[in-house]
């Protein structure tokens, strides 16, 4: 209501359909609210119900969640892509009275699981294609919802200040959202953040990083994930600035190139997409656009950085930095969308150095943040001018932190969430009574103040000989070599550290088209030896990187095997937010990995995947096992150089 008095005409919204972008102002977004709002409440949707938010990043589901909140029900957002168990579970545990999804297929999956899901009463769909002949007695077109609200409002002239006044009663401490966790050890929690935890953490950061009302976002990662929730809403609303929804997954790249967002999130997986596919471009190039591309990103690794934070550069190279502005930089940072980025953000994972550092040589200021969940996103910020790529900053706005004897980053401050939903014992478990909370990441706090997280404070151990392990640092290193996409390393209590290895379609593809590799599908690709090769040699050279570590020159990788297949969150393999279930997968692949420890040279192995209806079927291949060389500590540089 505020954004509409004092922005009224600014754009509030935009979505692309059919390739051309729809516009909202802050004046219309909260006529469309009010209507729907109230039609929900006409529909009998009452404080304290829950409503289910399914689909694609789209303006009519953001605002869904507003209306439901201005009458005191708890929006509950659900990842689009889970499989039904999946959606069925989070449903019923919310106990989920009203839905508000995309289109056909997000009502089709919720209508399979009435039985499951009795609570349910009501379905509102925004886009109608194919759902002309269902039976509407409790499903309802977004418009024809607020059709009844205005039809409402037309009847009773107090209506929209009583609609107001109920809002304007509502508490700070009231439940604004329920999120559930994306389920690394087990079942989703469902995490209740208040309208307090959220406005208070989006006020604190946009006053960090200077964002106002001009801002643009893209809003593309899942609506069911905090940091969407945050950059896309809860930010937008206390800065006012525009958020821009993309037509589809399919079309994010372009869409991002059209709005070049001023503000950008992602998580360092998209990150290292992008950077795969300048790399696989860049080997399509001819010797000229090479060499040129490969001189002027040498420079921009020397100079550009130290440029970003307003440090003293030499006037050559300056000016060949502005050169290279002109012929590499400048056109790449176009191709990516990112020419008027502010400020840029990546979180989730650990980003490797290297990915770190490539971007913000381009002149990007790019940051990393630490975050959760039950912390209404914002642990630790990196302020600008003290941008570390082996740091995550220092404590946010009004965030207390502190390390426990144990090693656990612990945190305390006006974001942390109420509790669990239905899970007294959880909550208990993860915040104290005085209102620390238990990260479960292993961290230190470095002499600038400035965070430094090891790993999960569950993963990090010890191999046999005592040499420290922490494997997302190992697989961050394997991670930024755009043929592989994902690696899951073990060595805890063995004797030596072994690894699983997803190549990346995309450029090993590129690879194989432009040696005339013939291949049907990612199996056959991933067992081709001269792909095994070629990530042989990315797993020596991490290999000689970690020798010149004397804290994790012992846990150089031994053994590695190219999977079968890759991993999937359908299969349970990851997370809806991509994070790596060690544990599932451990037990999933027990075979392969002991054969990766008992000397075996292959192993068959035959494996159940889930595809997205449910439907069951099975991969079936013998996967090769590697042996690698390693260095003494200190050594890999010169025997490198020799």
């Amino acid at each position: 209501m505020r954004n509409a008095k004092v922005f009224g005409n600014r754009t509030a919204f935009r979505e692309k359909d059919l390739g051309i972008w729809q516009s909202w102002t802050w004046s219309e977004v909260s006529d469309e609210i009010r209507a729907f709002s109230i039609g929900l409440k006409t529909l009998g949707l009452e404080p304290g119900d829950k409503i289910a938010i399914v689909g694609s990043n789209r303006p009519r589901l953001y605002w869904s969640m507003v209306a439901a909140q201005a009458i005191g029900a708890v929006p509950v957002p659900v990842y689009a892509d889970s499989v039904a168990e999946e959606m069925a579970y989070v449903l019923g545990h919310a106990e989920v009275k009203f839905a508000a999804v995309q289109d056909q297929e997000q009502v089709d999956k919720l209508l399979s699981m009435t039985d499951e899901v009795t609570s349910l009463k009501h379905i509102v769909y925004d886009e109608p294609r194919g759902l002309r002949d269902y039976d509407h007695t409790h499903l309802h077109d977004f418009d024809s919802v607020g059709d009844l609200g205005r039809e409402q409002l037309s009847k009773s002239a107090s209506l929209a200040a009583e609609w107001e006044q109920g809002f304007a009663e509502s508490k700070g401490s009231d439940i604004a959202v329920m999120l559930y966790t994306s389920g690394t050890t087990g079942r989703p929690k469902g995490v209740m953040l208040s309208f307090d935890n959220l406005v208070i953490s989006a006020r604190n950061a946009n006053v960090f990083d200077h964002l106002n009302e001009t801002e643009e976002v893209l809003a593309y990662l899942p609506m069911a994930w905090i940091g969407d929730h945050v950059f896309s809403l809860a930010q937008a609303f206390t800065a006012g600035y525009c958020v821009n929804c993309p037509e589809g997954m399919d079309t994010i790249d372009v869409d991002r190139r059209e709005i070049a967002p001023t503000y950008f999130f992602a998580p360092p997986r998209v990150f290292e997409n992008m950077l795969t596919m300048i790399m696989v471009r860049m080997e399509d190039a001819g010797k000229t656009k090479r060499s040129m591309f490969n001189y002027f990103m040498d420079l921009a690794r020397n100079v550009g950085e130290k440029i970003l934070n307003g440090e003293d550069v030499g006037l050559k190279n300056r000016l060949l930095y502005k050169l290279g502005e002109f012929c590499v930089y400048g056109p790449l940072k176009n191709r990516m969308g990112l020419t008027r980025m502010k400020v840029g953000y990546t979180a989730g994972e650990a980003i490797g150095p290297e990915i770190f550092q490539f971007y913000r040589a381009l002149g990007l200021n790019l940051k990393q943040l630490y975050g959760q969940t039950e912390a209404s996103v914002y642990i630790t910020l990196q302020p600008d001018g003290e941008i570390f790529g082996d740091t995550v900053g220092k404590p946010a706005p009004d965030v207390e932190l502190k390390i426990a004897d144990s090693g656990e980053v612990m945190y305390r401050s006006p974001g942390v969430f109420v509790g669990y939903f239905k899970n007294d014992e959880a909550t208990e478990k993860t915040k104290t009574a005085d209102g620390w909370v238990h990260t479960g990441d292993a961290g230190i706090i470095a002499e600038n103040g400035h965070l430094k997280i090891i790993d999960r404070a569950k993963d990090v151990g010890k191999l046999n000989d005592g040499a420290l392990f922490a494997p997302k640092y190992i697989e961050n290193k394997l991670k930024f070599f755009p043929n592989i996409k994902e690696a899951v390393a073990f060595g805890h209590e063995r004797d030596m550290v072994a690894v699983f290895i997803n190549i990346d379609l995309t450029a090993v593809g590129s690879w194989a088209e432009r040696n005339n590799v013939n291949y049907a599908s990612y199996q056959e690709l991933a067992a081709n030896p001269d792909v095994y090769a070629m990530i042989e040699s990315h797993v020596d050279q991490v290999n000689r990187d970690l020798s010149k570590e004397p804290m994790m020159a012992g846990a150089q990788v031994r053994r590695f095997l190219i999977l079968h297949k890759e991993l999937d969150a359908d299969d349970g393999e990851l997370t809806r937010t991509q994070k790596v279930r060690r544990s599932f997968i451990a037990e999933r692949y027990d075979p392969l990995i002991e054969a990766l420890y008992d000397g075996s040279t292959s192993k068959h192995v035959k494996t159940e995947v889930t595809f997205e209806d449910g439907r069951k079927g099975a991969i079936e291949a013998t996967v090769e096992i590697r042996d690698m060389n390693s260095y003494e500590a200190g050594k890999g540089f010169q025997e490198a150089a020799e």
